[in-house]
């Protein structure tokens, strides 16, 4: 969420004074980068992420080189990175890794969507606005308008051939914000029913590719399977539904209970024992 509202917000392509500020910047990447190293959190990698966004703004004031630089800073990571993970590949640190590079991957694809790091989103997506395309050069701009299209088949192919699920989802993600940012990159006008074809493209797609997978030998094609498991996904449901049912108005509301203050039993009496019916 950090790396994203620091993506989004703009502040770091606006123009700042040349010297040797950047260095706090950079200072804050390379410490954030030993945390990561040395306690394997995966925030660390994040927030180093986020300082990266901000050394460019000190070097250049042209929002293209910025874009450029950014994106090159995590595409030298995204190649440090595979070249490591490739000799962890079955230990403990491949979950690690992968999470890396799937943050590495979605980094620059949100570094080249221009309309994705532009200042005014509702403009430009309800609007139809093309303030964008006129802060960059024609070429470039028309450059990262063909790399959004490129980007997410190339991460869904790399996700899908490691068998690596956090790299899927930056590419089924990647994927979505192309073909949401597509019309504004055209500048053609949004409607209000946009929202819901892409669900309903989204919701066929899902169909398709669940029913392919279940169609496969014992349910399984290539590695994949639509059926659940783990039982991770399906304990957080328990317990959603359990704070569901703890906040739901009959949860709290008191069943209404027929009761008796005296309950007596009685019955015919024994003769035998000198015992009576009733107790």
């Amino acid at each position: 969420a950090g790396m994203q509202a620091a993506l989004f917000s703009g502040s770091h392509y606006s123009p700042k004074p040349l010297g040797a500020q950047f260095v706090v910047p950079a200072a804050g990447a390379v410490f954030s980068l030993w945390i990561w190293r040395r306690f394997g959190l995966s925030y660390a990698f994040l927030a180093a992420m986020i300082f990266a966004l901000f050394v460019p703004g000190y070097w250049t004031s042209s929002h293209s080189a910025q874009h450029v630089i950014v994106a090159g800073f995590y595409a030298a990571g995204l190649i440090g990175i595979t070249a490591i993970r490739s000799r962890h590949r079955y230990d403990y640190l491949e979950d690690a890794y992968s999470l890396v590079e799937a943050f590495l991957w979605l980094g620059i694809y949100l570094a080249i969507n221009l309309k994705l790091s532009s200042l005014n989103l509702s403009a430009h997506w309800w609007g139809g606005s093309t303030r964008a395309a006129a802060e960059f050069a024609r070429p470039f701009y028309w450059t990262t308008w063909v790399l959004i299209w490129c980007l997410p088949p190339v991460v869904l192919a790399r996700g899908v051939r490691h068998k690596d699920r956090f790299v899927i989802a930056v590419g089924a993600i990647a994927a979505i914000l192309t073909f949401v940012s597509n019309k504004p990159y055209l500048g053609w006008q949004r409607h209000t029913w946009d929202p819901m074809l892409l669900g309903i493209l989204l919701s066929g797609v899902a169909l398709f590719l669940r029913r392919w997978l279940a169609s496969g030998p014992g349910g399984i094609r290539h590695g994949f399977t639509a059926a659940r498991l783990s039982g991770k996904d399906k304990h957080w449901m328990n317990a959603g539904s359990a704070v569901l049912g703890l906040v739901s108005p009959h949860s709290i509301t008191p069943s209404p209970q027929t009761s008796s203050p005296e309950f007596r039993f009685g019955g015919g009496a024994s003769g035998g024992g000198g015992a009576g019916g009733d107790f």
